[in-house]
């Protein structure tokens, strides 16, 4: 398994989260109580879980091992709260207690943002002067940045006595002290005479009062989670709604293990698919491929992921079964004609769409299949590539994309063609879809022309269009490779992996060992996708990979006959993604609506702020906006333009705030101020590159609303200064840009 190492979230700022419990012998059986309650009343939750400890057997965790994936075991230095206030190496903290029992979401705990939550609580012995401190054992929702360096100092000599430590604490956190409520810390001995627990209740805390008779309710609350493990297991994986797929899995495989169930197997089969694991979805099925339940559903996911190993021939069969659940037929018509297309059977992919239309007019993947395969539109596209001799064009493998896809990837091929040639037409260059199948007859059509170009954008990504043969989006086998006998160059590719993400399969670093040693030019559009990529490489081939920005930043240098505009709107472009949000986001899409809203209002006070979609998904932040927070944005959709209406919306706004790396790099490409939402490294990487680091502001800062708004207003209030340093930090791009030119050009001939 090959993790990517941008892996570190310390590029984009997302929130490292962990909860923290402190565990001697005497409280396993609480922390084990704790875990399954954790789990069972918060499904969809699965942070890193670090359990602190005297210095316990690794054994003697091992049954909370098996109860969470994430446990993280660390030796305890006093065994008080002050080994929890050491932890420094996660944003958030949300320290727990062994003798509490989880009831309830905990969605407002990890959504905090500042200073330390904690429950102030009455002392029992003095109810009357109703005087409430911190308890050593109970709640603390910690945000690191906010403890200062002497605080651990001022708590060291501190009694071990909880209520002594408890004083110590209201002393030492009372600057950053955020008062959590009562129902996320309720202590259990205060349901004397069988009061029922309060509705509402997230966290009930046991001190040993509630052994005594009459606190039946409360101890039945907690009972609910003494379970065995295989009840524990049957339990989650029965509850509704969502469920974390790390947490799933780790309750459902052992199930599967003694008593295989079509459903649950499914269930994990897709979780696999979902993160890339494509063989092991197969083999999820593997032992309930002959049930009858939900056979169609089953044939479905087995479909999928075996076209994702290209294994095509099986994939078409299971496709074909899942066809008869009239529910979700046309979805499958849809990814068969995917697949007939990725084999270069166009007839069969238009006939797949069509069924697919039939039994759902309104499909919109079938349309678009339909449309793609129509016959007058393969003849054009025949035509197109027969309007020169082939000898004298360019082959070019890329994503090219149509429709209402993503508007910055139709412009992508146009850039990377006017690198080598004014002329990006069928004239010179012949189009070979990233995606397809690349076999025997590409291989003769690349062959017969003058060099093969492969760029740009950020071709390296395990989950686009997965494919077994080289698991990154060319759809390439080493072998067919190995035989193509004319130069190669590939030219201003990303490595697009997200925070979270990895490749799992040694087959990537194969294949790109064997495309960096057949290219006789390889260039990556980030400094941070070379690193990435160098890392992936034996020593002796790492110096030949290299910097090539993607030509988008260099437009106006590129473009014949550009001219930079003489007056601009007096507009700001705001631009999001919601591909992946949940690896972009994190626990924090509240928080970045929120500060977003506040930024919206700030700058409009400058300038009219409106939305520009790159794909009709990106419209989800203007709905957002507007019902959470009443703010209506007009909206310029992107994805129907072209090329050239995309270029001069971005160079006639003042400034373009985007989250998607070309609604980054195209608008400073033409000239204009940019401003990054950084929630992919990316961002992070390109503003490195030309050394404005302070151009992006991570979509998990807690400060985000007061930073966009306090930058957006210095570029537009000094409009031209702003312009004048884009125009500057471009020249550096064209000259590498330049210089990587006349070698592409040495190598064409």
């Amino acid at each position: 398994m090959i993790r990517a190492d941008d892996d570190r979230r310390a590029v984009t700022g997302k929130r490292r989260v962990a909860f923290a419990c402190y565990a001697d012998q005497e409280r396993l059986p609480g922390l084990l109580v704790l875990l399954r309650s954790l789990a069972l009343s918060n499904p969809a939750v699965c942070e890193d879980f670090v359990v602190l400890h005297p210095g316990l057997p690794d054994g003697a965790l091992e049954p909370a091992r098996r109860l969470h994936p994430r446990i993280v075991a660390r030796r305890a230095e006093t065994g008080r709260r002050l080994d929890v206030l050491r932890i420094r190496d996660y944003d958030t903290v949300i320290a727990l207690d062994a003798g509490m029992a989880v009831l309830g979401d905990l969605g407002d705990l990890l959504r905090m943002r500042d200073g330390v939550g904690a429950v102030p609580q009455l002392l029992p012995e003095d109810p009357a002067q109703d005087r409430r401190v911190l308890l050593d054992d109970g709640l603390l929702v910690i945000q690191t940045a906010a403890l200062d360096e002497g605080l651990t100092d001022r708590l060291e000599g501190a009694s071990p006595d909880g209520g002594a430590l408890g004083g110590t604490l209201d002393s030492a956190l009372k600057d950053v002290l955020v008062r959590v409520d009562a129902r996320h810390d309720f202590l259990a001995h205060r349901l004397f005479d069988d009061a029922p627990v309060p509705e509402g209740v997230a966290i009930l805390r046991f001190t040993g009062q509630e052994n005594r008779p009459g606190y039946a309710p409360a101890n039945e609350a907690r009972a609910r989670f003494d379970l065995d493990d295989e009840a524990f297991r049957t339990a989650y994986c029965a509850l509704p709604g969502g469920k974390h797929p790390e947490l799933l899995l780790h309750c459902a495989e052992p199930l599967l293990a003694t008593r295989p169930r079509v459903d649950l197997a499914r269930a994990v089969a897709e979780i696999h698919r979902q993160q890339g694991r494509y063989a092991e979805a197969v083999d999820a099925l593997a032992p309930v491929a002959g049930r009858d339940v939900d056979r169609p559903r089953c044939h479905q996911t087995l479909g999928i992921s075996l076209m994702a190993l290209s294994r095509y021939e099986e994939a078409e069969r299971h496709l074909l079964l899942a066809t008869a659940a009239a529910d979700i037929a046309a979805r499958n018509f849809g990814q068969l004609a995917r697949l007939a297309w990725l084999r270069g059977d166009e007839s069969a992919a238009h006939e797949y769409a069509r069924q697919g239309l039939d039994a759902d007019p309104t499909d919109g993947t079938c349309r678009s299949w339909h449309a793609r395969t129509l016959p007058a539109t393969l003849k054009r596209e025949r035509a197109d590539a027969a309007a020169a001799p082939a000898a004298e064009q360019y082959a070019h493998v890329a994503l090219f994309a149509d429709g209402n896809e993503n508007a910055g990837d139709k412009v992508l091929p146009e850039n990377v063609r006017l690198c080598l040639d004014t002329d990006t037409g069928p004239r010179r260059w012949l189009p070979i879809h990233v995606h397809r199948l690349f076999d025997d007859r590409a291989l003769e059509q690349v062959n017969a022309r003058r060099g093969l170009v492969i760029g740009g954008g950020g071709l390296f990504l395990p989950d686009t269009a997965p494919n077994g043969n080289s698991t990154w989006q060319w759809n390439v086998a080493n072998t067919t490779l190995a035989r193509v006998d004319v130069p190669v160059a590939v030219f201003a590719v990303g490595y697009n992996i997200f925070d979270g993400q990895v490749y799992r399969r040694a087959r990537f670093a194969e294949s790109l060992r064997a495309l960096v040693r057949k290219s006789a030019f390889f260039g990556l559009r980030n400094r941070g996708s070379v690193e990435r990529v160098r890392e992936l490489l034996p020593a002796e081939l790492r110096d030949r990979v290299l910097y090539q920005p993607c030509p988008t930043t260099v437009h106006r240098r590129l473009a014949p006959g550009w001219t930079d505009p003489e007056r601009r709107d007096d507009t700001v472009l705001v631009n999001c993604a919601y591909d992946r949000a949940g690896l972009r986001f994190g626990h924090d899409y509240g928080h970045f609506l929120a500060q977003m809203a506040a930024a919206v209002r700030a700058v409009g006070r400058h300038a009219e702020v409106a939305y520009a979609a790159h794909m009709p998904t990106d419209e989800k932040f203007v709905d957002d906006l507007r019902r959470e927070h009443g703010i209506t944005l007009p909206v310029k959709p992107l994805y129907d333009a072209t090329n050239d209406e995309l270029r001069d919306i971005y160079r006639r706004t003042r400034l373009v705030i985007g989250m998607r790396g070309h609604a980054g790099m195209i608008p400073f490409g033409c000239g204009t101020p940019v401003i990054s939402l950084v929630s992919h490294p990316k961002l992070a990487y390109f503003l490195a590159d030309i050394e404005r680091p302070e151009w992006g502001v991570s979509v998990h800062d807690k400060d985000l609303g007061a930073r966009l708004a306090e930058r957006a207003t210095g570029m537009l209030t000094d409009h031209a200064a702003a312009v004048a340093d884009v125009h500057d930090r471009q020249r550096a791009l064209w000259q590498v840009t330049q210089e990587n030119i006349a070698e592409l050009r040495k190598i064409f001939g």
